[in-house]
């Protein structure tokens, strides 16, 4: 008996010793296919790339995977906690494997017939990062090998690390610090104690404790992490008892735009980053990007803007509702499938539930939860008639009508725009413009773009209008054609005709005339900027030459290549409102050329700075001690592209536009303004772009398919009062800087008439600037005497042809 038993203890021995040998050979096999564990020393993971203003304040993230990556010294021990909690309670304690959990969880399985994992956060790292998610063994002990491999070679905490930057959360967040965005718009930092156990439950089955399709088993399984929490000693009974009564208060956060008015910035700014690095680094590579933006300016320009356009708008009349739905019976429901503007919530859509003579009773659209579910309170208001008198001419089938009441115009079903009056009693109609336009706001000096406006509504179109709409500048650009004479040899007081010309150009002749179809005679320079005549202009093109214009054109960035044909003189090349505001930068900073720029600044994933807009020399602004050394210059080094007294000349001329010509409703604001009113032909386009000594904006209205604005429509008297609004609201606590006269410069009395000095008492008298070596003429001389030209013979473009065929009298 005792011979057999030991017979069988021996092949026991033996299959134990061949079941061991077989599994260590298996194991050993797996061991050699095992990935590099060492790729996680150089662990980059994707990080979100967020975009800041001027001021700090966050415009945009764009991502991927929403992260941002923490080092575990910026985690909060709470945070750490709940996570050690709920997933590995012995993680400081344990190599890799967690043995006792094997057990538990291996009993279990069998017992259940599940298979319920008992995975260290070292093992999911291994997981994560070097595995599959496969359910099988042979994953599973490759998970066990590799972590006890991680485990000798990295810290515990460079292993939490790696853990709580990588685990998905849900909702498209990845990493804790996203996380905590997503779920509350919070910081790590800010976390309560019932927040960061709802984070840490979320890494089992984020979709199975959605915090509103599966609220109740989202608060079990945070409740349970309290549990453990407080067990574990990591809080007290009582903290634990109040956190576990608190809701889940989940409060998700928008995406992608974060300021207020500054979608087409973020979006210029994000097409700028992937031309310059690529789609990988924008949404992955963890860039910090600190941009131009002023967002006070921002909201400033926004509301010049859009009133302006509004403005315009409205006196043409009502073109009907949005859309139709059925008001009869729950109007909530099919009014909040209609997506509104989102940006612009001084709007609401609403549905005109009864229209009579006195006005129109609507329903606003319902609010949206937390969760993305329509609220079911019903809000109602009125909109009066008297508060809607200018929809009572509207359009129907392409026709404009006159209605005598309110029901003529909106009926019952009608989805609408409304915005609350001022004072909350009861509500105006709104639509959104058909015409639209672009605006830039930028720093001369540095070419820093403080603003920027590409339409009414980013909604409602993405196209940007003040970087990407070619649109002809009109007699915005005339200023670039007397910057190119006044730098070649004419002064402010020179005299040109303004009178009939006619033009040969190949078999066509040109006539071109003057906006209000009159010609004044001989002319000063200053006079005919500042009453934008076209007949001197083109005299004056022709007297110096197209090519000198083209060239100076583009030295100012207006257009890469003009064509040097004559009517390009008026304007009629197309380029965009950035290029438009450039070019005045560089008359008001006193002719330097500026790079306009939307970014500050780039920095990588790491905080190292690779690219910055500024490029001035800067010597001694680095050294480490102060030993009663001057403080340091920083040094321009822009390119002088035009001379400062040239600068001086015609900021100053065009300061006469706003004193005395086609732009004088800006006078009122009492402080140094230079600027120049464009309208095209056919009133297409109606422009104006003006200066202080500090800030130049620009801005065009138009329709995106270009059509006549209106007869009589003119860039002083629809764009000049939007740039007027920005200013006087932008510019109201700022002191008042007068233009700076260049050292040398000499400031002469001459009749405004004929350009001679001026004898004392003359009440045509007015002071202009002259550059050393010039002045008044001696005897009276008029250039363009002759009656016609024959400028360059080279083909016509298709835009110069539309300005000589139009006649040229619709630029002003």
């Amino acid at each position: 008996m005792i011979r057999l038993l030991g017979y069988f203890f021996g092949v026991a021995i033996m299959i134990g010793l061949l079941a061991a040998a077989g599994v260590a050979m298996f194991v050993g096999h797996l061991a050699k296919d095992l990935p590099d564990y060492e790729v996680l020393a150089s662990y980059e993971p994707p990080v979100t790339t967020r975009i800041h203003a001027s001021d700090g304040a966050l415009m945009g993230e764009f991502a991927r995977e929403r992260r941002l990556y923490l080092p575990i010294q910026a985690v909060p021990d709470r945070l750490k906690a709940a996570f050690l909690s709920a997933e590995d309670k012995n993680f400081y304690k344990h190599p890799g494997i967690d043995v006792s959990g094997l057990f538990r969880a291996a009993i279990n399985n069998l017992r259940t017939g599940s298979k319920q994992g008992a995975s260290t956060i070292t093992q999911q790292v291994a997981k994560n990062f070097l595995l599959t998610s496969d359910q099988t063994y042979e994953r599973k002990i490759k998970e066990m090998l590799l972590s006890f491999r991680i485990e000798q070679a990295y810290s515990k905490d460079r292993i939490l690390e790696l853990y709580v930057n990588e685990i998905y959360f849900g909702l498209g967040a990845y990493g804790v610090a996203g996380a905590a965005l997503t779920y509350f718009d919070k910081s790590v930092n800010e976390l309560t104690l019932a927040e960061a156990a709802y984070l840490a439950a979320l890494p089992k089955g984020p979709n199975n404790y959605h915090p509103f399709r599966h609220a109740e088993r989202a608060l079990e399984r945070r409740n349970w992490v309290i549990d453990q929490m407080v067990d574990n000693g990591y809080a007290t009974r009582e903290e634990g008892a109040k956190a576990k009564s608190e809701p889940l208060g989940v409060n998700l956060r928008r995406r992608n735009n974060y300021l207020f008015a500054g979608e087409y910035f973020t979006e210029e700014v994000r097409r700028e980053i992937i031309a310059r690095y690529g789609q990988d680094a924008l949404y992955e590579g963890g860039l910090s990007v600190r941009t131009t933006l002023d967002p006070q300016m921002q909201v400033i320009a926004r509301k010049a803007m859009q009133r302006g356009l509004i403005r315009y708008d409205t006196l043409r009349g009502y073109r009907g509702p949005k859309d139709q739905i059925d008001a009869s019976g729950d109007w909530g429901i099919p009014l909040g499938k209609i997506k509104p503007l989102d940006d612009v919530p001084e709007w609401q859509l609403a549905v005109v539930l009864d229209s009579a003579k006195e006005g129109v009773t609507i329903g606003l659209q319902p609010s949206r939860e937390s969760s993305g579910e329509l609220s079911d309170q019903r809000d109602r208001g009125f909109i009066s008639a008297d508060d809607m008198k200018w929809a009572l001419r509207h359009v129907v089938n392409g026709e404009r009508v006159k209605a005598n009441a309110p029901d003529g115009v909106l009926k019952a079903g009608d989805v609408i725009y409304v915005e609350k009056k001022e004072d909350g009693d009861g509500y105006l109609l709104r639509q959104p413009p058909g015409v639209s336009g672009g605006m830039v706001v930028m720093d001369p000096h540095t070419g820093r773009v403080l603003a920027m406006v590409g339409g009414f509504s980013y909604s409602q179109s993405e196209f940007n209008r003040a970087t990407q709409a070619m649109r002809q500048p009109g007699s915005a650009f005339k200023p670039i054609v007397y910057a190119a004479a006044l730098d070649n040899g004419y002064t402010p007081a020179s005299v040109i005709m303004d009178g009939p010309i006619t033009i040969t150009i190949g078999n066509q002749v040109w006539t071109p005339k003057n906006y209000d179809g009159k010609a004044a005679g001989p002319s000063t320079l200053r006079s005919g900027i500042e009453r934008s005549r076209n007949l001197m202009t083109v005299r004056l093109a022709n007297d110096m030459g197209m090519k000198t214009v083209s060239e100076y054109a583009e030295r100012f960035g207006v257009y890469d290549k003009l064509p040097p044909h004559i009517a390009m003189s008026l304007g009629s090349g197309e380029t965009t409102v950035m290029r438009m505001v450039s070019a005045y930068s560089v008359m008001a900073n006193g002719g330097r050329q500026i790079k306009p720029s939307l970014i500050d600044r780039i920095q990588d994933r790491y905080g190292k700075t690779v690219f910055r807009h500024d490029e001035r020399g800067c010597e001694g602004c680095s050294a480490q001690d102060w030993e009663n050394q001057p403080e340091p210059e920083l040094v321009d080094n822009a390119e002088q592209v035009l001379d400062p007294m040239t600068a001086y000349q015609i900021t100053s001329m065009m300061e006469g536009v706003v004193q005395r010509g086609t732009a004088t409703i800006l006078k009122d604001l009492n402080r140094p303004i230079a600027g120049k009113t464009g309208t095209t032909n056919d009133e297409k386009d109606a422009w104006f772009i003006g200066f202080t000594p500090n800030l130049v904006a620009g801005l065009y209205i138009g329709f995106d398919q270009p059509q006549p604005l209106g007869k009589g429509t003119t860039g002083g008297g629809l764009a000049a009062p939007i740039f007027k609004e920005f200013v006087a609201d932008a510019l109201k606590d700022t002191p008042v800087v007068d233009f700076q006269v260049p050292a040398g410069m000499k400031l002469i009395p001459i009749d405004r008439k004929t350009g001679m000095q001026a004898s004392k008492g003359d009440p045509n008298m007015i002071v202009e600037a002259f550059k050393p070596g010039t002045g008044p003429a001696d005897s009276y001389w008029v250039i363009g005497m002759d009656s016609g030209a024959q400028p360059s013979g080279e083909a016509l473009s298709p835009a110069a042809k539309q300005v000589i065929d139009g006649g040229g009298g619709g630029l002003y």
